[in-house]
């Protein structure tokens, strides 16, 4: 069986998911997990554990991926890529963070990239450099 071709489709995809994933759970609007969880009216609490359940599931798929394919260190150095690819952008006037709805929407957006670059390492990886992963081998 041929393995399976990365594309930017699909790098995209995982993208998307951890996006939806990351703002599902908390974002500024007030339409999250979280806001839905703190509001006045407490919803049925069975249905509050089975999204919250469903969403830590979803994040630990992520989380996981992630560290088992960049590790701790390929997280440090995504996050000062990206830390300082926004202070470029602040400095060149492109993007203002004054507002701390628009600095967690960006620091929710690096989240999401980290966890999709995380979830498609192995892939870019071996099309950057023709390795295998043990995991991919077949049996």
């Amino acid at each position: 069986m041929a393995a399976e071709r990365f594309t930017t489709q699909k790098f995209l995809g995982r993208l998307a998911a951890a996006l939806v994933l990351v703002f599902a759970t908390y974002n500024p609007s007030g339409y999250s997990y979280i806001d839905w969880i703190m509001a006045e009216e407490t919803p049925s609490l069975p249905l509050v554990i089975l999204v919250g359940l469903a969403l830590l599931i979803a994040f630990l798929v992520f989380l996981r991926a992630t560290m088992r394919s960049i590790g701790p260190v390929g997280i440090v150095l995504g996050l000062a890529f990206f830390g300082t690819l926004i202070w470029l952008l602040v400095d060149f006037g492109l993007i203002a963070i004054a507002s701390g709805n628009v600095f967690t929407v960006i620091v929710e957006m690096v989240i999401a990239a980290i966890m999709a670059v995380g979830m498609s390492w192995s892939h870019i990886r071996r099309r950057l450099s023709g390795q295998l992963d043990v995991d991919d081998v077949e049996e």
